[in-house]
């Protein structure tokens, strides 16, 4: 029975390494996995996943108004498709999730997204939310902290390293701009105590 799978973690933690892993077993049975990724990541040039150790491959894009259902009832039109897998998952929409849901349950092809659970102030992004909601299964990737424990947030830094506590949930980087903390030093790289916050009544 097809299910839609979440594997989630924060930054570093191998996704995109292990879902261009997982299509590449797929293919070497001589199965056709279909690729998605975010037209907003353009890291690696356009319609690409890229991991840090060097694995690529080609993938459709999705953006805030791509209709994944309709995208890949298209795809069949031309090829058999064995499996979805998408990157950068905390992207999607609730609409989008839902789509990969009906994917799962109305096409009967499993599903596979890989994505961030929470931004760089502990918030969860909307496609996060809704894969954490509605997967038939979660998988969480693991990565450390500086100090050795489990990594499970990010911050952003600026161009000299420092902790950015505003701006745009989507925002795009890598090692120069996103670090997995676990949760002790993400409280004390971002927290400021509402005593200390200019402006207080």
């Amino acid at each position: 029975m097809a299910k839609l799978y979440f594997n989630y973690s924060t930054m570093n933690a191998g996704k995109s390494t292990t879902l261009l892993q997982s299509s590449f077993n797929y293919q070497e049975r001589g199965m056709h996995p279909l690729l998605f990724t975010a037209a907003l990541d353009d890291r690696f040039g356009k319609g690409k996943i890229a991991s840090r150790i060097g694995l690529e491959a080609e993938a459709l894009l999705f953006g805030d108004d791509t209709n994944l259902l309709e995208t890949v009832k298209n795809e069949l039109e031309i090829q058999p498709i064995d499996c979805i897998m998408v990157d950068e998952a905390q992207f999607l929409s609730r609409a989008q999730v839902y789509q990969l849901s009906e994917i799962t349950d109305k096409l009967h092809i499993p599903v596979l997204a890989y994505g961030l659970r929470t931004d760089f102030q502990g918030n969860l992004f909307e496609g996060s939310q809704y894969l954490l909601a509605w997967a038939d299964e979660l998988r969480e990737l693991k990565t450390i902290c500086h100090c050795g424990k489990k990594a499970t947030m990010v911050i952003r830094v600026d161009g000299s390293g420092k902790p950015v506590s505003a701006g745009e949930q989507k925002e795009i980087g890598g090692n120069d701009r996103y670090v997995a903390l676990c949760r002790l030093h993400f409280k004390e790289a971002t927290y400021v105590p509402a005593s200390t916050k200019k402006g207080k009544e």
